[in-house]
């Protein structure tokens, strides 16, 4: 009984190791190529117009500001609406999407 018990420990041991090894790769792959889209959505903007491109990555820091400062202000004794609910949810976004770059493609050599 002692060796069946044993040996099933093992075997799970060796699958649960295999699964988060396949999980980190997949994950690291993910981010890479979440990293990759990012930098040509870069190049490709600045490349066909780069006012434009100053002038969205201007309007894109405000809107993350004002959805920090909704997030990390003292709440008031109103409920958020509207654009204020807007920019809090793609602050929180984005910035969850840097922790998870942050996390796996910092060993990423495809760039």
């Amino acid at each position: 009984m002692g060796v069946r018990r044993a040996a099933k420990g093992v075997g799970d041991f060796l699958s649960e190791t295999v699964g988060d090894a396949v999980a980190e790769v997949i994950l690291s792959l993910l981010a890479c190529a979440l990293l990759g889209c990012l930098a040509l959505i870069a190049y490709l903007s600045w490349f066909f117009s780069p006012r434009l491109t100053i002038a969205g990555v201007g309007l894109l820091s405000l809107f993350l500001a004002h959805g920090a400062w909704r997030t990390f202000r003292t709440p008031a004794k109103r409920r958020r609406r509207g654009f204020a609910v807007l920019t809090t949810g793609g602050f929180t976004l984005i910035a969850m999407t840097a922790l998870f770059l942050l996390l796996y493609a910092t060993g990423c050599d495809c760039l």
